[in-house]
């Protein structure tokens, strides 16, 4: 991955959070943050 690819990835990472943030109230965010959360409980589980 090219630094020009990395930084464009990031910066519409950081313009959807900001949306979702000035929007939402998070809402969004924190519902995949605990998505995230559970597969990892999810994946240690079946370790």
């Amino acid at each position: 991955m090219t630094d020009r690819i990395a930084f464009f990835l990031g910066l519409i990472l950081f313009v959807a959070i900001g949306l979702d943030l000035g929007l939402n109230g998070g809402e969004s965010v924190m519902f995949l943050a605990r998505k995230v959360f559970g597969l990892g409980d999810w994946l240690v589980f079946w370790h």
